[in-house]
């Protein structure tokens, strides 16, 4: 196995798919004795180029659930990242309400660029609106789920138990359209064009513009957003000073709706 490499590959602007996706790809590499790489592609920079892989290469392949899918932004990056006959696993972080078709869309996005999909995961991060929803998630109950997943995962490669059949996983194809949030009377609320604002906290310390996976964070004038937010939290939960904020009234709506009709703990979903 010397030659094999195994990847952590992550888009996770607030470090919660980062966290469950490095412990899989850790634990594998351990259980196997082998090389361990990681791929950040959260800066909008490292998206600007492809990725190629080959068949001696295993990449555990981890992005955040927005609106019930893969977030589009990562649609483009993702059609010029190359299987090359890799193993793949597709790995989906939500934030406590529901995975919906997030998962499948990963697998089939992986399948058709040349990948093997031997195995997949839903696991469950703190949601990037919200300090309650999915508070401190994942955790140490989540970890383990990670670490016993990562050991079947291990032990399938190594008996050989790979083929080119798809890991069947939870979801609908054709994939549905974007979860849609609505008010109470059935409305569909629109949020899209919605950005954080900056209050009096702000002590210009640049972090809000290092962390912004869009680049869209003026630097030379913090408080400014001049281009998409993905409502990804970045800014707000990684600033020191807690100077961002959203005041959009849909927005906190939206937010305190699924705060809670989802108190529930959700718990991750794996598929071998």
């Amino acid at each position: 196995m010397a030659d094999i490499k195994v990847w952590a590959m992550y888009f996770s602007p607030t470090g919660t798919t980062k966290k469950i996706v490095t412990q899989i790809a850790n634990d594998v590499g351990a259980y196997m004795g082998v090389k361990i790489n990681t791929l950040d592609f959260t800066p909008p920079m490292v998206r600007n180029e492809g990725q190629s892989f080959s068949q001696n290469d295993i990449v555990i392949f981890g992005v955040p659930v927005y609106a019930g899918r893969v977030p589009n932004i990562l649609l483009k990056y993702l059609s010029t990242v190359v299987g090359g006959g890799a193993v793949a696993v597709p790995v989906v972080l939500y934030g406590n309400r529901n995975y919906d078709d997030s998962l499948i869309e990963l697998r089939n996005i992986l399948q058709n660029n040349g990948f093997k999909t031997i195995a997949a995961g839903a696991f469950v991060g703190e949601h990037s609106f919200s300090k309650t929803l999915g508070k401190n998630r994942p955790d140490e109950k989540d970890l383990k789920v990670a670490k016993d997943f990562a050991h079947e995962i291990a032990n399938k490669i190594i008996n050989g138990n790979i083929g080119n059949i798809p890991v069947k996983v939870r979801g609908e194809d054709p994939i549905r359209g974007y979860y849609q949030p609505r008010d109470r009377k059935g409305n569909s609320i629109d949020i899209r064009k919605v950005k954080p604002k900056t209050n009096n906290k702000c002590n210009n310390c640049g972090i809000c513009v290092k962390v912004c996976p869009m680049g869209s964070i003026n630097s030379e004038n913090v408080s400014e957003v001049i281009g998409i937010c993905i409502k990804c939290g970045a800014c707000i939960k990684k600033c020191p000073q807690e100077a961002k904020y959203y005041d959009d009234k849909n927005y906190l709506y939206h937010k305190e709706e699924l705060e809670q009709e989802f108190q529930r703990r959700a718990e991750p979903e794996i598929f071998l």
